[in-house]
């Protein structure tokens, strides 16, 4: 449902998942309209359909998918971060709407109390982070199946926290499966091989220089040539996971495409550093935020923009939409396209 209050200068929005509080000056009929339109639009609970059948499972881990309607090309992956249950942050962040707004299969890996108390990814796990090996098969499993049946031409990998960290190891090890992949909050690879390196590295970054941290990566990807383009993004503030971790992993993925020096975008309250290459198009991009901590950003003034919730910290941007803009997938619904309020 949607109900607007006016409190003077102030509007109040209810919508069934958000409560929005807004100068009432800066929202015009036209947002009010296209906001009550997206509210209803993608309103009713997602279907999520198990995935089953994916072959091997060494990690023993579940999976579930959001399938859309059209034909699409587009298969997007999203790790969680610990303490989180994939299908409520994929509806909190909004990356189930734009799922189906934008027409891409979204599957979502589980990680289970069994494999770990929180409900994190082992990435420091050498039974695990490696190719081949535990969750990390697990998951390339599930992406190849899934793929083969969706007949996408394109896979898409995101992760939070440490899903981000597993998702780094997973571009290292199958840097061929993906066509490009967005890191939140995460951890570059090989940054721990186990536990206790895994929390000097959350704390105070990765030992290891991004020269040196590439150099290691190099003796396991066979060319360097077809790397996917790499999104990061992360909290100034972040008392987690350093934020160090983020400058060194874009660093690391650019040093691996041959790029050196990127252009640097200062806005009001987040930075933006883009590494291109000859042609001018983007290969890394490092978008960090000021004053937010450890989580995925959303922005409720964003149509699809995200709930705030636990680890999803309100922000100038919606890091799903940022993703779903960098890997181009806003062409996937050429009749509709995000609305932004520019406040």
């Amino acid at each position: 449902m949607f109900f607007p209050f006016n409190l003077g200068h102030t509007l109040l929005i209810i919508t069934c998942k958000n409560v929005l509080v807004m100068p009432a000056s800066i929202l015009s009929f036209k947002h009010f309209i296209v906001i009550l339109t997206l509210s209803f639009a993608y309103s009713a609970q997602a279907q999520f359909v198990p995935l089953t059948e994916f072959g091997n499972n060494p990690g023993e881990l579940t999976a579930s998918y959001l399938q859309p309607k059209a034909r699409t090309s587009a298969l997007v992956v999203f790790l969680h971060g610990c303490v989180q249950n994939a299908e409520q942050l994929a509806e909190q962040s909004d990356l189930v709407a734009l799922a189906k707004h934008h027409n891409f299969t979204l599957l979502l890996p589980q990680q289970s109390k069994k494999n770990n108390v929180k409900l994190c990814f082992n990435w420091f796990s050498p039974h695990d982070n490696h190719k081949d090996k535990g969750e990390m098969q697990s998951i390339k499993n599930m992406i190849l199946a899934l793929k083969k049946q969706s007949k996408a031409d394109n896979v898409y990998l995101g992760g939070l926290s440490a899903g981000g960290a597993m998702a780094s190891a997973m571009l290292v090890n199958y840097p061929e499966l993906f066509t490009s992949a967005a890191i939140i909050a995460g951890i570059p690879y090989p940054c721990a091989d186990d536990i206790i390196k895994a929390i000097a590295c959350m704390r105070n970054g990765p030992s290891l220089s991004a020269k040196n941290l590439a150099k290691k990566v190099k003796t396991l990807i066979n060319t360097t040539d077809k790397l996917p383009t790499l999104l990061v993004i992360a909290g100034k503030n972040d008392k987690v996971v350093n934020p160090k971790n983020a400058f060194v992993l874009a660093q690391q993925w650019a040093l691996l495409k041959h790029l050196t020096t990127p252009t640097v975008q200062h806005y009001d309250d987040y930075q933006v550093s883009l590494w291109q290459n000859t042609n001018q198009t983007p290969q890394v991009k490092l978008m960090m935020i000021d004053n937010i901590g450890h989580g995925m950003s959303i922005n409720t003034y964003q149509a699809y923009g995200g709930t705030v919730a636990p680890f999803l910290l309100s922000a100038p941007f919606s890091s799903a939409i940022e993703m779903i803009t960098f890997w181009n997938l806003t062409k996937n619904n050429k009749n509709q396209s995000i609305s932004r309020m520019v406040l």
